[in-house]
C-alpha cells in the first residue's frame, strides 16, 4: 500500500494519476464501522477496476478546533492505523495535515482542492461523515459538490447489541475497563505499542518479573487494575497479566506515576528495549493497596491463576 502525506495545498507531493475510490473518514480505531467503509470502497474499486484509496486526517480534527480540551486517547496511532487500513486491501492512503486553513475551507473548496485533485471518480463514507467549514458539506449534499466528476456511496449506520458502533462508544468502552467489550466493536482485541524499558525491577524482587511498557504514542489506556492480556513480542502472542496503576502498595497515590507492567506466564527471557504491543482481553480486578509484600505476592499469584485460567477456556471456547 502506498502511504502519501499531504501537508497543505496546493499539493507539492506527487500525486498517483490514475482514477480512484476513496473512503473518506478519521478512521480512529479502525472498527467494524469503519472497515464496512473502507471495503466497500475497496469492492467498488474491483467493480470499476479503480485504484482503491483511504483519505484520513492527522492530527484528529478535535485537537485543532478545541486546542482547550486536547483529545490524546487515541485507539490507534498513525502507524497502527496504516497497518489496518493495509489488510483491508487498500492500494493508497492519503494521510491530510488537518489545520485551522483545513478547517475553514467551505465544502466546495474541500471537495476542488481534495477528491478532485486527488482523482476521485468515486467517493464512499459513512452516513454521517461531514466536511468543509462548520460541517456544511456531508452525505446528503455531496452531489451538489461534485461538479459531476464523481459518484459516491454511502454508507448505512453499522449496530451492535442496538448501539451505533462508534469510536465514541469504544473509547467510553475502554475507560471504563471494558476492553473484552471494546473487542467486539473493533472486530479484534484493543491494542497499544510501546517499548520495554527498565524499570525499578520491584516485580523481580517479588519473584514476578515484568516487562515495564512505555509507550510514546497517546492510547487511551483502561482504568487502572489487573488485566488479562497478550503481549506480542516479535511476532509471537504471550499471555500474561498486566497491571496498570501507580502501585500504590510501595508508592504514594498522589505523586507515583502511572506504569503499564507485563508479567508474562512461563517466560525467562530478555524483553529489554524490544518493541512491543499489548492486546487487552479482560478486566480482573481493581487496582489494590496492600499491607505487605507478602500480602501482595499472595494475590499476585492468584492474578497469575486467574490470568491462565481466562486464557485455557477462551482456547477451550474457541476449538
Amino acid at each position: 500500500m502506498e502511504r502519501v502525506f499531504l501537508e497543505k495545498i496546493p499539493f507539492i507531493e506527487k500525486i498517483n494519476s490514475n482514477e480512484k475510490v476513496i473512503a473518506l473518514g478519521d478512521f480512529d480505531g479502525v472498527h467494524l464501522g469503519h472497515q464496512k467503509v473502507i471495503q466497500k470502497a475497496v469492492e467498488i474499486a474491483g467493480e470499476k477496476g479503480l485504484a482503491s484509496a483511504v483519505m484520513t486526517f492527522y492530527p484528529h480534527p478535535s485537537v485543532v478546533l478545541k486546542p482547550s480540551a486536547k483529545r490524546v486517547d487515541f485507539l490507534t496511532s498513525l502507524e497502527m492505523k496504516a497497518g489496518l487500513i493495509e489488510k483491508l486491501g487498500v492500494d493508497i492512503l492519503f494521510f491530510v495535515r488537518f489545520d485551522l486553513a483545513l478547517s475553514q475551507l467551505s465544502p466546495q473548496d474541500f471537495v476542488d482542492n481534495y477528491l478532485i485533485k486527488l482523482h476521485a471518480k468515486h467517493v464512499v463514507a459513512g452516513y454521517d461523515f461531514t466536511f468543509g467549514r462548520m460541517a456544511r458539506g456531508n452525505m446528503n449534499n455531496i452531489d451538489e459538490y461534485s461538479r459531476s466528476m464523481f459518484s459516491y456511496t454511502v454508507v448505512p449506520k453499522v449496530e451492535m447489541f442496538g448501539e451505533k458502533v462508534s469510536t465514541t462508544h469504544i473509547r467510553a468502552l475502554v475507560a471504563k475497563g471494558a476492553v473484552d467489550d471494546a473487542a467486539l466493536l473493533l472486530g479484534r482485541p484493543y491494542r497499544t505499542t510501546g517499548v520495554v524499558g527498565h524499570g525499578d525491577k520491584r516485580g523481580r524482587t517479588l519473584g514476578f518479573p515484568t516487562a515495564n511498557v512505555e509507550s510514546k504514542d497517546a492510547f487511551l489506556l483502561p482504568p487502572n487494575g489487573i488485566y488479562a492480556v497478550r503481549l506480542i513480542v516479535d511476532g509471537k502472542a504471550m499471555a500474561g497479566a498486566c497491571s496498570i496503576g501507580t502501585r500504590p502498595t510501595f508508592y504514594d497515590e498522589m505523586h507515583a506515576k502511572t506504569t503499564v507492567e507485563v508479567y508474562v506466564l512461563n517466560y525467562s527471557g530478555n524483553l529489554y528495549d524490544k518493541e512491543v504491543s499489548i492486546d487487552w482481553y479482560k478486566r480482573l480486578r481493581a487496582e489494590k493497596k496492600f499491607q505487605s509484600a507478602d500480602a501482595l505476592i499472595a494475590q499476585m499469584e492468584k492474578d497469575k491463576a486467574d490470568t491462565s485460567g481466562y486464557f485455557d477456556s477462551e482456547r477451550a471456547e474457541s476449538k
